[in-house]
């Protein structure tokens, strides 16, 4: 076994799934999914494709779709335009871009969801019904920040509207604006993975638990890809020279992170490594490629 397949195979065993949770989790969301006219999707701007779930398309069936790609502050704007440009071309779906710290986006994404509710709310209209707001949830895999989405659109004044007719009692709905109403609730994508290198990225990034993998193993990982795309950068942000190759240990030497017998710190290393880049302090990097 070579050295690369020794790491590899290392990396794997450290990120673990729990299939058992699975089925339930996609009947729940297949049951909210059921009560809305319009779904949003938040993906990581990081990951785009990684944080995409595949199977995104029987959830939903005919279902319209809003992708918003979340946390795009932590990467290139620039960058970023050619994965809207990619996403839109492969889902057939609008794409926007969104992060937690400005709200400038907020009446694109009212916008967009108004627009795409429209000729279901025009069905119900020709059978008699009278017009009512559109009903939106939000959608996406673990720590994309589907929060903070719900709680972008519904900001401060958040007024429940209640149940409604064939709703349960637990699903509570908010009136965000005249012509839409939002489920409260995210509905959380169930984690089944069996690609390991897509579980890698959600990892870095923090969408796996931290009981999963194996936070030295993954760190290295990353470097890896950041090695790969944007070593110079990152290089620079640790202070490290063009000669000095980008690992867990250099790094460590480089913060004079070191432990008993003069040897680095890998451990505390490797916790600041995945916390520097899940910040943005690294960098605005994403780790997807186009294929």
């Amino acid at each position: 076994m070579s050295e690369n397949t020794q790491e590899n195979s290392q990396v794997i065993s450290h990120i673990h799934w729990y299939p058992g949770h699975i089925a339930k989790a996609e009947r729940k969301l297949k049951e909210q999914i059921g009560l809305v006219d319009v779904v949003i999707e938040v993906l990581d701007a990081r990951i785009p494709l990684s944080s995409c779930y595949n199977n995104i398309k029987s959830l939903l069936g005919e279902k319209p779709r809003l992708i918003l790609l979340n946390k795009a502050d932590l990467v290139e704007l620039s960058e970023l335009k050619i994965w809207i440009k990619k996403l839109e071309d492969e889902f057939g779906c609008p794409v926007l871009i969104s992060d937690a710290k400005s709200s400038k986006d907020l009446n694109k994404i009212i916008s967009k969801v108004i627009e795409l509710s429209e000729p279901r709310i025009q069905k119900l209209m020709e059978k008699g019904l009278l017009r009512r707001p559109a009903r939106v949830m939000v959608v996406g895999m673990p720590n994309v920040g589907k929060s903070s989405i719900i709680n972008k659109l519904t900001g401060t004044s958040k007024t429940k509207t209640g149940a409604k007719a064939g709703v349960t009692r637990q699903q509570q709905w908010v009136r965000i604006n005249p012509k839409i109403d939002l489920l409260d609730t995210p509905g959380i994508i169930p984690m089944k993975q069996e690609d390991q290198k897509r579980a890698q990225k959600l990892a870095f990034v923090n969408s796996v638990s931290e009981n999963a993998y194996d936070s030295e193993a993954i760190a290295k990982e990353l470097l890896k890809i950041l090695g790969g795309k944007y070593k110079e950068k990152v290089q620079a942000y640790y202070n490290l020279s063009a000669d000095d190759d980008l690992t867990v240990e250099n790094i460590a030497e480089s913060r004079n992170w070191i432990i008993k017998g003069a040897q680095p710190d890998i451990r505390r290393a490797s916790t600041f490594i995945l916390c520097d880049f899940r910040e943005g302090k690294t960098g605005k990097f994403i780790l997807d490629e186009i294929e």
